[in-house]
């Protein structure tokens, strides 16, 4: 199937999005998650520490004044 060039973005079918936390569709008053209990366990998540962002000391970052 093609699209038609003549139907606005906007107006296009948007892909379903999914939670993260259950896999449920999100809803758009807690987008991108499905419930605001979904948001929270995700917010738990960061707190608690199970995410995390990598970060290392790596020879490539350093500026050229701290050489």
């Amino acid at each position: 199937m093609t699209q038609d060039p003549r139907i606005p973005e906007a107006e296009k079918p948007k892909a379903e999005r999914r939670c993260p936390i259950c896999g449920k569709p999100a809803t758009e008053t807690a987008t991108p998650f499905c419930s605001k209990r979904c948001a929270d366990v995700d917010l738990h998540r960061w707190l608690g520490g199970a995410y995390a962002v990598p970060a290392g000391d790596s020879d490539d970052e350093l500026l050229p004044d701290e050489e």
